[in-house]
């Protein structure tokens, strides 16, 4: 029967040679107690040779240490040593996918130098809203939609028109000068005559009839008119009935902000659509507005006159794809301007509150002013004890490890929030926070039921939105006849507008502020800001 020796405590001061043999003992004992583990070739060490036995040979190799698989290291536990030489790698796994490249993109680059002017106005540059990016993100949907209508147009030779609706700052009018553009290259590319391009603000027009004249003068400019011919008349005889002369281009007509061309009977509007029917009209009309209930007023009259146009809408940009837009802006700089998080707050309050990507880029560029004012600000307060002398080496010193604390001058989170209480905070927003409670929930209620087509409501249909909103809440509400003197309170504010009537529920009430103002303002009450995002 083999002895299993047992390995005995030894005091430190035994010499070599009986401290190597305890060890012997220890791992001759632990060998024969634990089952053997397969060893790879390369693990194997010199020093593994100072622990066998000269008298018996041990069937494996044996290490102080536990040896552990590779394939185990990889999956670890965050805790784990093994986590270490992973790098940012583990740390960017547990963060979302907008978050993991905003960080990425603010490690790769380095710091910029704001104090540099060009490098300062560089970047104001590219942050600006005149400067028209050279591609045109997230609107991919959209600009196809309008190039298949013009190439379509083009290639039968046949008249239409397209309405193209949406909120301001969605990328409407820099999507017909990309498509115009690339009309003209496709038309050259595809052996098509491109066709003649007339751009018109309509807001810029004195008189809303006078948008035929331009149109005339773009068709025939040299043509002079009789007293008692007007432009549309001529327009009309002109492309009623085949001329000798006739007009070999298609007549591309942008007509931006075309809700100013909206009369009381609308004649102005129908007519102009109305030219794109006739037997031999050239016309292919775009018009661009704001507003998105502008199809809802006037399709069905259009229709009635066989003159429906197309329909093509911009949705508001989401918090992503403003991230994308302005991370393409500034992508063209080996430098980081922003901290990451700064670029997602401006893009998140932004989102939620109109999606307009112009008031974006403004925030940016101010957020980088109050960058610029506060490395003025500090490097004022450095310079001024040096003027009047007497500054101590430790002073100096505190004033170096200052000036190093600024070195890494990029827009942080507190840059862009003060950029966007300025941008977004008015009187009428400060009148929106110090109003009472009930007055904020009738003001809540006014919003969600001017949302649809209704611009205006009576009291008694005001009370019935205020009364859901205070069952949703387990508020008490007050009485149809103190409501009404809340919405005289309001109006005397200017934020709402009371009229009058024999019967106080039937007086019309109408808001006066923008919906963006209230959403702004009550954003910061959680039942404030679920009520408003229900539909």
């Amino acid at each position: 029967m083999p002895t299993i020796s047992v390995a005995v405590r030894r005091s430190p001061r035994v010499s070599g040679d009986s401290k190597v043999a305890a060890d012997q003992i220890a791992v001759n004992s632990e060998i024969i107690s634990t089952p053997q583990k397969r060893r790879f070739r390369s693990s194997s060490t010199a020093e593994d040779s100072l622990f066998i036995s000269s008298s018996t040979p041990s069937p494996m190799k044996s290490s102080p240490c536990k040896w552990k698989s590779p394939r185990r290291c990889v999956n670890d536990s965050p805790k784990s040593p093994s986590n270490v030489n992973r790098g940012d790698k583990a740390v960017n796994m547990s963060k979302s996918p907008v978050k993991r490249r905003l960080s990425e993109s603010f490690i790769e680059k380095p710091v910029w130098n704001p104090r540099d002017m060009e490098q300062l106005n560089a970047v104001k540059e590219a942050l600006h809203v005149s400067r028209a990016p050279s591609n045109l993100l997230c609107r991919e949907v959209e600009n196809n939609r309008i190039l298949e209508f013009s190439k379509q147009a083009v290639e039968q030779e046949k008249a239409g028109s397209l309405y193209i609706c949406g909120c301001p700052g969605t990328g409407k009018s820099l999507s017909m000068e990309k498509v115009n553009k690339v009309m003209v290259n496709w038309a050259e590319e595809s052996g098509f005559q491109a066709p003649d391009t007339l751009s018109l603000n309509c807001s810029s027009l004195s008189n809303t009839s006078d948008i035929f004249g331009k149109i005339l003068d773009k068709v025939q400019p040299r043509r002079k008119l009789n007293s008692c011919t007007s432009p549309l008349q001529y327009l009309q005889k002109m492309f009623s009935e085949k001329q000798k002369s006739a007009v070999t281009k298609m007549l591309l007509i942008v007509a931006d902000e075309l809700d100013y061309l909206i009369t009381k009977d609308r004649a102005v509007l129908h007519e102009l659509f109305m030219l794109t029917t006739l037997p031999f009209s050239r016309f292919i009309l775009i018009g661009i507005a704001n507003a998105i209930d502008l199809a809802d007023k006037f399709l069905p009259k259009l229709q009635a006159l066989n003159c429906k146009p197309s329909v093509v809408t911009f949705r508001a940009y989401s918090k992503g794809q403003i991230i994308s837009i302005l991370q393409q802006r500034l992508k063209a700089f080996p430098y980081t301007v922003f901290q990451p998080q700064a670029l997602e707050l401006c893009a998140r309050k932004v989102a939620s509150a109109s999606g307009d990507m112009r008031k974006a880029l403004w925030i940016c560029r101010s957020a980088i002013e109050m960058l610029e004012s506060e490395i003025r600000d500090t490097i004022n307060s450095l310079d001024l004890p040096s003027l009047h002398g007497g500054v101590s080496d430790q002073q100096r010193d505190g004033a170096c490890d200052k000036s190093l604390i600024h070195e890494s001058n990029v827009v942080r989170v507190d840059h862009v929030a003060i950029a966007l209480s300025k941008a977004y905070r008015s009187p009428v927003v400060d009148t929106i926070q110090s109003l009472p409670q009930h007055q904020q929930i009738i003001l809540c209620s006014a919003v969600k039921l001017f949302r649809g087509k209704k611009k205006d409501a009576t009291i008694g249909e005001l009370n019935i939105s205020y009364l859901a909103v205070c069952k949703s809440t387990v508020i008490p509400p007050v009485g149809i006849m103190e409501l009404s003197s809340m919405c005289r309170v309001l109006g005397d504010q200017g934020i709402l507008k009371v009229g009058k009537a024999r019967e106080e529920k039937l007086c019309r009430v109408t808001l006066k502020i923008d919906e963006a103002d209230v959403t702004f303002a009550l954003q910061g009450i959680r039942f404030f800001r679920n009520c408003l995002q229900q539909s």
